[in-house]
């Protein structure tokens, strides 16, 4: 998925641009255009050009975004539902149109209580991924991306799932880059609300790795190219409100801002 001459890790972006959303390459304050995403043979289109003045959208468009619940112990012990780490992977999922960009807005719908913020680590699958084992599994992850799993926290425990309360429009924020050929095996994750630190956690400490997510989940559903895994949030969750800017940190990749509003009617 790497060009061959490329440096070990690559940003990759999307871009608005005049002719409609593209890949590129983010090379400091210099983006280079692709005519496709690289998992679908894209290759560099053209002469660089400046970053400032562009907006950033979502990294990539997920057929499927496969969340993790309660994958780190330290955020077991503060959750509601789960008193101990579960024996497998808690898998959910959150549909594409929940899917938003760096500085796009969490817009929280009127009357649904409680809604938090959760830093995850992303994996984007690379290549399709069927019952794979672990050679294989290493080798579909493209990348690292920051994940912002947004969680209405009164309706997850009124309807005893994660459907609704996590599936809302905006309710995943993506990006602000995949960090391609990243490591994901320990790496920072954390947020931050109005700049003050909520979460600070580590990729060494979650339960079930990234090579043995990809492993799992590829075992109950296909795994395609552009697909997200949100492997789960350390300890420090919290409430988030219109008027608050949510910042999610993956080290190596990025901040991902996003400011929190109401939803009108």
């Amino acid at each position: 998925m790497l060009p061959p001459d490329s440096p070990r890790i690559l940003r990759l972006v999307r871009v608005a641009l005049p002719g409609g959303p593209a890949y590129a390459y983010l090379h400091d304050d210099e983006l280079e255009p692709l005519d496709a995403a690289p998992w679908e043979g894209g290759r560099p289109k053209g002469a660089r050009f400046p970053r400032e003045g562009t907006t950033l959208l979502a990294p990539c468009t997920p057929g499927k975004i496969v969340c993790i619940g309660v994958n780190y112990a330290d955020h077991a012990k503060e959750s509601a539902s789960f008193t101990a780490v579960p024996d497998e992977p808690v898998l959910f999922m959150k549909p594409p149109s929940a899917v938003i960009g760096p500085g796009a807005a969490i817009a929280i719908p009127p009357g649904i209580g409680r809604v938090d913020h959760e830093a995850e680590l992303g994996i984007v699958i690379g290549r399709r991924a069927f019952r794979a084992g672990n050679d294989e599994a290493r080798g579909a992850i493209a990348g690292v991306v920051a994940v912002n799993d947004v969680s209405a926290r009164v309706l997850q425990k009124k309807d005893g799932q994660f459907t609704r309360a996590k599936g809302f429009d905006t309710f995943c924020p993506l990006g602000p880059a995949i960090a391609l050929g990243l490591d994901p095996s320990d790496l920072a994750v954390r947020a931050r609300v109005n700049g003050a630190l909520r979460q600070d956690g580590r990729s060494r400490d979650l339960v079930c790795g990234p090579v043995d997510l990809v492993v799992y989940i590829s075992n109950v559903m296909t795994l395609e190219p552009g697909d997200v895994i949100s492997t789960g949030t350390p300890a420090g969750v919290g409430p988030i409100e219109p008027g608050d800017v949510v910042e999610i940190e993956v080290e190596g990749v990025g901040r991902l801002a996003n400011p929190v509003v109401e939803r009108r009617r």
